[in-house]
């Protein structure tokens, strides 16, 4: 077993380039060096600075590496594949530069993400399953021919959420996954089963969990992620419904050899909060073993 454990700029509350909400992207990068991390996913494109040579001085003062980043949109929208193509462009760019290797696809969920209002229609039809799945697999294609690694990230209130959902995309593409250990749990899931039986198509993690009695209300509630989240959904490893041991033996057993991001969503966190959080995830998973 071999993990490349980093965090990301979710697990600080980051989840838009620019929000007034959010912490200076200095304060972050600062912050992911103290908490004892090497590794960092870039986060929304526009949040860190997009001028690689900056970007690389800034990353390489503090001793931090990228693993990757993402490109979230409406795979499955006509309308949205040109920015998709010129954002993945510019993303591939930077990765290059930097030494990252991941590109984690996601589909863009169908709930507003500051008021949880519903956007979209929470399931796609035959035709539009076709669509995200062919955008899906063209995204990849653009990512492989920059020689970096596509992944596929299932996300809640997105169209990939639910473990059929996610078995049906394996069927339909050659995509691999990140597979999200708290998103796989949130919508009733067992991450350590399913890594066991993907674990072939699983190169990227990111590790993050629930709170039980949290997921039990959104459930039978039908309460949005954005509201959810800042109700506490989602907890430090210790705290949640994922089982961070029986994982860490899964990774053993099937000589894990990848990259495993370390995310809490927290938005908007509150002032102080996702240094020391930080800190004690990653003394945790030194302890039971993992990276």
């Amino acid at each position: 077993m071999n993990v490349s454990v980093g965090t990301g700029p979710d697990s600080w509350g980051v989840w838009f380039p620019q929000d007034d909400k959010q912490v200076a992207w200095s304060q972050y990068l600062d912050e992911v060096a103290a908490a004892g991390y090497e590794w960092t996913e870039l986060g929304p494109y526009g949040y860190l600075p997009t001028d690689v040579a900056q970007l690389k001085n800034e990353l390489e003062s503090r001793g931090l590496r990228t693993a990757g980043t993402f490109c979230m949109h409406h795979y499955e929208d006509e309308a949205e594949w040109p920015a998709i193509e010129t954002e993945l462009s510019r993303i591939c760019e930077m990765l290059v530069a930097l030494g990252g290797r991941y590109v984690v696809l996601i589909e863009d969920v169908y709930t507003d993400l500051h008021t949880g209002e519903l956007q979209k229609p929470a399931k796609l039809d035959d035709d539009g399953w076709k669509r995200m799945t062919a955008a899906l697999v063209r995204a990849g294609q653009q990512v492989t021919a920059a020689g970096l690694t596509p992944v596929f990230h299932p996300h809640v209130d997105a169209y990939v959420e639910t473990e059929a959902q996610i078995e049906r995309l394996l069927a339909d593409t050659d995509l691999d996954l990140c597979l999200d250990t708290g998103h796989h749990e949130y919508k009733g899931g067992d991450s350590v089963a399913f890594y066991r039986k993907h674990h072939e198509r699983i190169p990227y993690l990111h590790f993050k969990s629930i709170d039980a009695d949290k997921r039990a209300q959104v459930l039978r509630d039908g309460i949005p992620l954005a509201t959810a989240v800042g109700e506490g959904m989602f907890v430090e490893p210790v705290e949640g419904t994922v089982d961070f041991l029986a994982l860490r033996d899964a990774l053993q057993e099937t000589d894990f050899e990848g990259v495993a991001i370390v995310e809490q969503d927290m938005y908007p966190a509150a002032p102080g909060a996702p240094l020391p959080i930080a800190k004690r995830t990653r003394a945790y998973l030194r302890e039971i073993g993992i990276g």
